[in-house]
């Protein structure tokens, strides 16, 4: 299959089937959409999720700047999803696709550029990543923040929130003093449980950006309300299907659900969470296995951390390769990208959490 026949990435789940199509460079990117049954949404509260992911005037955001205006071509009639295939598009009007001019053979380091090529011929189109851009990331997120929005008529809400950026570790769902009540202090484009932080985050972005650097850092996120039993066994167990989605934002390199990697180093009477009576209701007295069991939802708040990437895009001179010459080369990658891509990158989590939950309840 050659890169142009592949038009459109698809995710085939139990309830939905997502096309996500475009490029980075190319007219518009969009979003099909087969499975949604009717039911109301709010086009305003959609776009105020897309406006989170947008590009803004930052030192870590990029300064291609996007309106991101949803436009719905069919499946919504008013404020209603019509049960019809649903399709919506995204223009992109900021291309400046002279700044990848030369790095047509000459990859850019931790980017798709050489695997592209290497599959795919002289048919990639390396503007701007192409199909393997972050800015495929938007129409994910009309996907997703439709699929919030359902599911939060059902009692379900998914915070997501930056918890370190580079060496600078903010509040965590895993710190002894943190409650579920702290999720609702979090807002805006730098989303803290904790404040505190964030001038310090700032200046290691600054920094990195001061030298041609760039930073990552860590987003986690917090699903509360998942009816118990929620998922599968083995292959289609919840966190399988979450991180299947979450591993398709490009920056993702790394998940791990409740304490993750520390369970290792427990004994299990310390990683075991215990049960017992609330009411009627049975809850754990830790939440060391982030809210799953087997695979399934066990009723407490489902948890888990995300490590993003540094953007791999910076100024500063990196090694690579000239394929044509065939022969190592310097390369200083110009254009305009992120600093840091975490903050841009929280909605987006929290829209393929949504797509996961909403497809599996």
């Amino acid at each position: 299959m050659s890169y142009n026949d592949k038009q459109f990435s698809v995710y085939n789940g139990n309830k939905l089937k997502i096309e996500i199509f475009g490029a980075s460079h190319a007219p518009e990117i969009g979003v099909k959409v087969d499975g949604f049954e009717r039911e109301k949404i709010d086009p305003i509260k959609l776009q105020a999720f897309l406006d989170r992911r947008r590009a803004v005037s930052t030192a870590y955001s990029t300064k291609r700047f996007e309106p991101d205006l949803v436009i719905t071509e069919s499946g919504v009639d008013g404020e209603y999803l019509t049960g019809e295939k649903f399709k919506a598009v995204i223009k992109n009007t900021a291309q400046r696709s002279r700044d990848y001019e030369k790095t047509v053979k000459v990859p850019r380091p931790s980017h798709a550029d050489f695997v592209a090529w290497s599959k795919y011929g002289d048919g990639f189109d390396y503007r701007g990543g192409g199909k393997f851009s972050g800015r495929l990331t938007a129409p994910m997120c009309i996907a997703g923040g439709i699929c919030k929005q359902l599911l939060e008529k059902k009692g379900i809400k998914i915070s997501a929130y930056i918890s370190s950026i580079g060496c600078v570790k903010g509040k965590s769902y895993r710190d002894a003093d943190f409650a579920i009540s702290d999720l609702d202090g979090i807002s805006g484009e730098f989303p803290l449980l904790d404040g505190d932080k964030k001038e310090l985050m700032l200046d290691q972005v600054k920094k990195a950006s001061s030298v041609g650097d760039s930073v990552g850092g860590v987003i986690e996120c917090v699903v509360t309300g998942v009816p118990v039993g929620t998922g599968e066994y083995m292959f289609d167990s919840l966190e399988s299907v979450i991180s299947h989605l979450v591993y398709a934002v490009p920056a993702v390199k790394g998940i791990e659900f409740g304490s993750g990697f520390s369970l290792s180093e427990m004994f299990g009477s310390s990683a075991n969470d215990a049960f017992y009576y609330d009411g009627d209701r049975v809850k754990t007295k830790t939440n060391h296995n982030g809210g799953i069991n087997g695979g399934m939802a066990n009723g407490m708040p489902i948890t888990f951390r995300v490590a993003i990437k540094p953007t791999p895009s910076i100024s500063k001179e990196q090694d690579t390769v000239d394929m044509t010459e065939k022969k190592d080369v310097k390369l200083s990658i110009k254009g305009r990208h992120d600093a840091c891509i975490v903050p841009r990158a929280v909605p987006v989590i929290e829209a393929v959490t949504a797509i996961a939950i909403y497809d599996n309840l």
